[in-house]
């Protein structure tokens, strides 16, 4: 899924996006937060990643803009003031999670997940299409038992599909959720990781079918039953 970075320093800013990039998740960054609301009405970001020590408003005003706006995504405040006060400020405020600075990033990890997760209305890590179950916590995806070696572009492509199980998923929606704005993204990337997807599965894994001009659909009846189908 899509996360917004919002932190003026620059080395962390860095590491953030890259273990976040490395867990699978699709990253922008942004230094200021003159450009929040903006970007925010332009894509819809599964979370937002923000400091408070902004250098042309404060994290608290930036916060308040985005729920006066009546956007509902979740809002993990990431800073290095520990005080009471401030947490307890940041949540009235329509935080959802706060996080002091000097944190772990496997913590900024395991938090990030579960906000993702419940932001969707899944707070549960396990999701599920038949036999294919995916441990979004662990990220691992097995297949009538047998653990599938996926790479994080095809989890990321994965989750995307079956969180969404029986519904149209849009390639646009795809690129989104897997693709930084800042990362180079080859004309077919999408088709190429469906296409693995797909060779994973196996003539007796869930289907996913080429919707023409529409996009993917993962069902939960394995390929075989259709002679391969949309495949």
């Amino acid at each position: 899924m899509r996360i917004l970075i919002v932190e003026d320093d620059a080395a962390l800013a860095r590491g953030v996006v890259a273990s976040l990039r490395l867990s699978g998740f699709a990253v922008d960054h942004e230094a200021s937060g003159a450009d929040v609301l903006p970007l925010l009405r332009q894509e819809a970001y599964a979370l937002v990643v923000l400091d408070l020590g902004l250098p042309d408003r404060s994290g608290f005003e930036v916060l308040r803009e985005i729920r006066r706006a009546g956007l509902t995504v979740p809002v993990m405040i990431l800073t290095a003031r520990a005080a009471v006060a401030d947490r307890v400020t940041g949540l009235d405020l329509g935080a959802d999670d706060y996080l002091a600075k000097p944190f772990d990033p496997a913590e900024l990890e395991a938090r990030v997940r579960a906000l993702v997760r419940r932001g969707h209305g899944r707070p549960d890590p396990i999701v599920s299409c038949a036999d294919l179950v995916l441990d979004r916590s662990g990220q691992v995806a097995t297949l009538a038992g047998r653990h599938l070696p996926l790479r994080k572009r095809e989890l990321a492509i994965l989750e995307s599909l079956i969180t969404r199980a029986g519904r149209v998923v849009s390639k646009e929606r795809l690129v989104a959720e897997v693709f930084g704005f800042d990362e180079e993204i080859s004309p077919n990337a999408i088709e190429v990781y469906v296409a693995r997807l797909r060779r994973h599965f196996g003539a007796a894994g869930p289907r996913i079918v080429t919707l023409r001009g529409l996009g993917y659909l993962m069902e939960p009846g394995p390929a075989e039953d259709r002679g391969g189908e949309g495949r």
